[in-house]
């Protein structure tokens, strides 16, 4: 059951890490084209990085598990990468 578990988390990894990527090349495109969209996607950025850490981090403090910090991310990133296409 553990290593069934492990996998699983191990899978939600990789597949945060492919979609944080692609996340960040939609918004090195956007802030490369410059104005005010690239400026407040900047913002924007900033503000959603120090809240979601903190509410990380309220989750980990809480006693909740690393799988569901890790859903926490998976759906942000899933949320920013609908946004930006």
């Amino acid at each position: 059951m553990k290593r069934n578990r492990n996998m699983l988390f191990g899978f939600g990894l990789a597949q945060l890490a492919i979609d944080s990527q692609m996340v960040i090349a939609q918004r090195m495109t956007k802030l490369a084209l410059g104005g005010p969209a690239a400026q407040r996607e900047a913002v924007t950025m900033v503000a959603e990085k120090v809240a979601t850490a903190q509410q990380a981090g309220l989750m980990l403090m809480g006693g909740k598990s690393a799988q569901s910090v890790l859903s926490l991310y998976r759906r942000k990133v899933a949320a920013n990468r609908r946004r930006l296409s």
